[in-house]
């Protein structure tokens, strides 16, 4: 095992997953810290973990223990992952988790490394933009769990974390990976710990990922990874491999879209798929109220629908943000969530039940919850469906899944996803 990454919540692990096996790695996704007899032959292996939204100190003892499992396996580098448009608070997560995870490893600096162009997220000056707008102007401000309302990463870092954060300018990863080397080790020497790249193309991710190549601890999002990888191959430190006919979708079969997310392209996805498609929209008080009894009410809804290709029936409790500030104002922000969450793990679990294989689903924290709820334990990774959300299969059940960031994939994502089996 190469590269071991710490994914801060499972749609993260599928898109960082799914980007190392696009550039070539053998690559396998774990759900947690696995037993203790668990082994692979794997290039990469990524461990999702449900770290992203918990108390800071929950979330570092999660990382320390996937950290401790992937020295245990004799892994060479790590990877620290999270969204790229670094959905975090002024306590954590990302701070507190990158300071333990460097003292752990006995190392002073690393890298904060978001951006993924593809996708628009790019970083300029230290700012993070989205589709060339600032992180706090771009809808991430309105996020329900972490609001984002700062675009500068230096300052971001600065709040939550022990150090100092610099900014290395797009001019200098224009002058290629010896240049950058050459200013991530003057900040190092100048005692900044966290080194903000200037990330604007892709060519400035594969000359990042050259530059942090040998680096024992990176941190940053799927884009990273895919300079990375771009890299060891070119280097002809591992071998390309075309793994993801493993995890393609398995063929036929039942399926179903839930959507937990509330994003700006996620409320753009639904209402686009649901004037369509059988669409059901989840009610938080009945969420409140009585779980049980309405899991099994949508269940029978769901069971319902006809299987129409491209048109699968879609449960979702999705809103526009004042629907939102109103549902938080009223029920609290943490509560309406977790009832809503737990009422798509019981959902989910109840679909299976029923014959329903192949899950789209909108939204990391309802991701996490459903794979968790439906004892999935690790993932083969398949075709990318979009940047940065590949189809995956688990490895020991007959089920697939689409898992999907809240801004990943444009308006039409849902029904695209189904064109692949």
């Amino acid at each position: 095992m190469y590269l071991g990454v710490i994914a801060d919540d499972f749609t993260g692990g599928t898109d960082i997953a799914g980007f190392l096996v696009s550039g070539g790695l053998s690559t396998v996704q774990l759900n947690g810290v696995p037993d203790a007899g668990f082994s692979t032959t794997a290039d990469a292996v990524v461990l999702s973990l449900k770290s992203r939204s918990c108390p800071a100190a929950e979330a570092v003892s999660q990382s320390l223990a996937a950290l401790e499992w992937f020295r245990s396996q004799k892994c060479e580098r790590f990877f620290f992952k999270y969204c790229s448009t670094f959905d975090s608070t002024a306590e954590g997560n990302i701070g507190p988790v990158t300071d333990a995870l460097l003292k752990e490893l006995g190392e002073n600096f690393t890298i904060i490394a978001p951006a993924l162009p593809v996708n628009g997220r790019t970083v300029y000056l230290g700012y993070l933009f989205v589709n060339g707008v600032l992180l706090n102007e771009s809808g991430m401000q309105n996020h329900p769990i972490n609001p984002m309302r700062d675009a500068n990463l230096m300052r971001l870092m600065e709040m939550q974390a022990a150090g100092k954060a610099g900014n290395v300018p797009a001019g200098v990863l224009d002058k290629g990976a010896g240049a950058v080397r050459e200013a991530f080790a003057a900040l190092e020497k100048a005692g900044v710990r966290y080194g903000v790249p200037d990330t604007l193309t892709e060519a400035h991710l594969n000359v990042l990922g050259e530059a942090v190549s040998d680096m024992l601890l990176v941190t940053g999002g799927s884009g990273l990874a895919a300079g990375m990888a771009h890299a060891l191959v070119a280097q002809g430190k591992l071998q390309r491999k075309d793994a993801s006919a493993f995890g393609a979708p398995l063929p036929g079969g039942r399926s179903v879209v839930l959507s937990g997310s509330c994003s700006v392209m996620t409320n753009k996805q639904v209402k686009l798929y649901s004037a369509s498609a059988p669409a059901f929209h989840l009610e938080v008080e009945r969420c409140l109220s009585d779980a049980p009894g309405y899991a099994a009410e949508v269940a029978a809804w769901v069971d319902r629908q006809p299987q129409t290709k491209g048109a699968a029936p879609l449960v979702y409790a999705t809103e526009p943000p004042e629907a939102l500030k109103d549902i938080q104002q009223r029920f609290g922000a943490r509560e309406a969530s977790d009832a809503v969450e737990n009422l798509f793990a019981g959902l989910a679990a109840l679909l299976k039940d029923k014959g329903f294989d192949h899950y789209i689903v909108a939204g990391g924290e309802t991701s996490g919850t459903i794979v968790q709820s439906l004892g999935v334990s690790a993932f083969h990774i398949g075709p990318q469906i979009a940047p940065g959300v590949p189809w995956v299969r688990a490895v020991n059940i007959p089920l697939s899944f689409a898992l999907k960031s809240g801004n990943f994939g444009d308006e039409r994502f849902f029904a695209v996803a189904q064109g692949f089996y």
